[in-house]
């Protein structure tokens, strides 16, 4: 199969996405094979929301937008026209996949395809109702995948290559177990933001998107701010005041409630609004309805302790504080181009041919 025609196919895997990503879904007439697949996946929409909590209409609705918008003619030879990609002698390579938001582990599965190679998955049981019939669909649409896309539920065997995905512990279990093979190996990260407390209203309602968009649960959700010595968080809360209906979210509600009730028996100093909760706190990790922060005097000081703590950061959203800065209100909006952890899966999976 010929590289542009891996393209093509997932051009029109967008092209079918796009229909479930508003309120209304409403049926296109010019997707190919809707009348195979159109109400099977609304079907494999509302099976992920019975089964992950977490995977509400609205996160599953953005999930599908964001991978819509990606997969564009345009978008996908701009990615990919930097690399050499034809005449790849096919590997099948395994992606272990974790499951904290909708479609987390697609643009691996996507770099596997994309490049020519086989895929092997193993889902995460939270997120292991969209995928396979997405992968159905990229078949029909181009024959030729078929034989080269397969899911188990079972140890990952028989691969040439592994990327595998899941918290700091499990990372190092996959480091010793794919020792010999070709991998990429991902483990906790969280995104930041700085504030110089000269934000706009408006900048920090996009913040807003970065903190709560899929309650928090992804690597590229912010969970910590970084703020000037002496900042006042009233315009901070301010900004994020629209977020306030999520409270009505039944998990995200239970753990406010938990966690606001820990802070106030260990007598924590915390600030809080009714549905959220900001801490002092030197970690980088907060809990749901939570954010830890932590003041700074200088930032010379600032960017040299961010550097020297680069490999537990996935983004770090500001305005014209540094190099590869993500602006407010995109950390859920990456590029193709734009890698888990900085690290080039395309040239990890032609080296690997």
């Amino acid at each position: 199969m010929q590289l542009q025609e891996r393209i093509n196919a997932f051009v029109k895997l967008g092209d079918f996405l796009r229909q479930f990503s508003n309120e209304v879904i409403s049926k296109a007439d010019n997707v190919e094979h809707n009348e195979v697949f159109f109400d099977g996946f609304k079907h494999q929409i509302k099976l992920a929301q019975e089964h992950n909590g977490w995977f509400t209409a609205e996160n599953i609705r953005f999930a599908l937008k964001s991978w819509a918008d990606a997969l564009t003619l345009t978008n996908l030879e701009t990615w990919l026209n930097p690399y050499a990609i034809e005449n790849v002698s096919p590997k099948q390579v395994a992606i272990i996949m974790a499951g904290n938001i909708p479609l987390v582990g697609f643009h691996d599965f996507l770099s596997v395809l994309i490049t020519g190679h086989k895929v092997l998955v193993k889902q995460s049981s939270n997120d292991k109702h969209l995928l396979p019939f997405l992968a159905k669909y990229i078949e029909y649409v181009e024959p030729k995948f078929k034989g080269a896309i397969s899911f188990t539920e079972a140890k990952v065997e028989n691969f040439d290559a592994v990327i595998a995905t899941g918290s700091n512990n499990t990372a190092r279990y996959f480091e010793y177990y794919f020792k010999n093979k070709p991998s990429i190996i991902r483990n906790n990260r969280n995104s930041v933001a700085v504030l110089t407390g000269n934000e706009t209203l408006e900048d920090l309602k996009n913040l807003s998107e970065d903190i709560f968009r899929y309650y928090g649960l992804g690597c590229r959700n912010v969970s910590k701010l970084y703020v000037p010595k002496g900042y006042k968080f009233d315009a901070f809360f301010e900004g994020i005041y629209h977020w306030h209906p999520i409270v009505e979210k039944a998990k995200y509600a239970n753990n406010y409630d938990h966690n606001k009730a820990v802070y106030l028996m260990s007598e924590f100093d915390m600030l809080e609004n009714g549905f959220f909760m900001i801490k002092e706190d030197e970690s980088f990790a907060s809990p749901i309805a939570t954010l830890f922060y932590e003041y700074y005097d200088s930032t010379e000081n600032l960017k040299t302790e961010l550097e020297a703590k680069k490999n537990q950061i996935q983004c770090i959203v500001s305005r014209g504080f540094i190099e590869n800065e993500i602006a407010f209100g995109h950390t859920q909006k990456p590029e193709l181009w734009d890698y888990a952890d900085s690290v080039d899966s395309i040239e990890f999976l032609l080296a690997i041919s």
